[in-house]
């Protein structure tokens, strides 16, 4: 007999799927869940026909916003996030990086205002995949490597 691994479903909040099973636990560092009181339930290493492996993240009672969804697509440019409303997809999100990055990143150089004064970063998208941006600010390249996510 033949077993699956499956995910209880959620009757209300945000589900985030198809993201590389190696990002899995990055996308939940920075989504900062640590103050929702719902249901959390990550799954790695899932089989995928489209992936070959995935990750999965369902939250509870949680909907995210744009700046999250935009972090999102830095780690998992590939990732669809599903708003669930009483146990069914009410909306489906295909994430994607926005041309022009704000606030969601930190610039590498450590002279840059944005360090220095303690400003928002903004950063054009040179490259969608993989990652490469420009700072705004200092006119610094950072690569997908050198990117922190806030």
């Amino acid at each position: 007999m033949k077993k699956e691994v499956s995910i209880s479903a959620i009757k209300d909040g945000t589900v985030i799927d198809h993201i590389p099973s190696n990002a899995t636990f990055k996308v939940i560092d920075t989504l900062d869940l640590k103050g929702i009181r719902g249901i959390i339930s990550a799954a790695t290493n899932l089989k995928s026909k489209k992936m070959g492996k995935k990750g999965i993240i369902k939250i509870s009672e949680k909907y995210l916003t744009q700046d999250e969804v935009n972090k999102i697509a830095i780690i998992a440019p590939d990732a669809s996030v599903n708003i669930i409303e009483n146990y069914n997809v009410k909306k489906k999100l295909q994430v994607s990086i926005p041309q022009t990055i704000h606030k969601a990143i930190k610039c590498s150089n450590p002279n840059c205002i944005t360090n220095v004064e303690k400003i928002p970063g903004k950063f054009d998208v040179l490259k969608k995949d993989p990652v490469k941006v420009r700072c705004l600010y200092c006119e610094r390249d950072m690569d997908k490597e050198d990117i922190v996510i806030l």
